[in-house]
């Protein structure tokens, strides 16, 4: 992606989840820790994640990243991070109503970048302490690299998203997040399985399961990627 459209998408992505009100308002959770992938490319790494939340009156901003990094002998064999935002406006008790974007750049993939920004509606089907279950979806636009060739993939999608947050025990939580974009050029298809356990205050442990999936890939390129990821976890409420 040239630097014009890189800086192109960070304005839209700012301007989707709206003003950025001061640090410490923000509350969120990160993660360090060790990864260990299959698919295009099989290597152990160090990965890390942070997402920041922010709910002022009826909106409410999330701003995530992800990053996965290996090398062997001086030489990279895992290389990906990721880059996501969104804002909502609730619109009742559950329904809201929300702006979204998300930025890819893998060198083990497909696709050397995905870019792509969405808006539509969302619904909290369950909302108790213990159980949290949501689904949004509506239209946006993507834009993507072909790694191999340098061709550009771009048009309209359908996102589609759902996440789940279930307290098992006192100190025990399992969250998973799908993430689909569908378009003619391709489809793909995210889901992020975790299992979190406190250990004392904000600190704890998780493992986490990705899969990643593209629908239409080029001859001798891997539909399927997984990551594994166990680490330390730090929450802040």
């Amino acid at each position: 992606m040239s630097t014009t459209r890189i800086s192109h998408f960070c304005i839209a992505l700012a301007l989707c989840c709206g003003a950025t009100p001061a640090l410490a308002d923000w509350t969120g959770k990160g993660n360090v820790g060790a990864s260990f992938a299959t698919g295009n490319s099989e290597n152990q790494a160090a990965s890390a994640a942070l997402e920041l939340t922010n709910t002022v009156d009826k909106w409410q901003h999330t701003f995530g990243f992800a990053g996965n990094y290996g090398s062997e002998s001086g030489t990279t064999n895992a290389q990906r991070w990721e880059v996501r935002g969104q804002t909502q406006y609730a619109l009742t008790e559950r329904a809201y109503a929300f702006g979204a974007g998300r930025y890819d750049d893998d060198k083990f993939s497909q696709y050397n970048y995905q870019a792509s920004l969405a808006g539509g509606l969302g619904y909290r089907i369950i909302d108790s302490d213990r159980t949290k279950l949501w689904v949004q979806g509506g239209p946006g636009y993507r834009y993507a690299e072909i790694l191999a060739t340098g061709e550009s993939e771009d048009g309209v999608i359908f996102r589609g998203d759902l996440g789940f947050d279930h307290q098992l025990t006192a100190t025990t939580k399992i969250v998973d997040r799908f993430l689909v974009e569908a378009g003619s050029d391709n489809t793909y298809v995210q889901n992020d399985l975790g299992l979190e356990v406190t250990i004392s205050g904000g600190l704890g442990l998780r493992v986490g399961y990705q899969v990643r999936h593209n629908t239409d890939v080029l001859p001798g390129v891997e539909k399927t990627d997984t990551l594994t990821t166990v680490g330390l976890l730090y929450e802040t409420k």
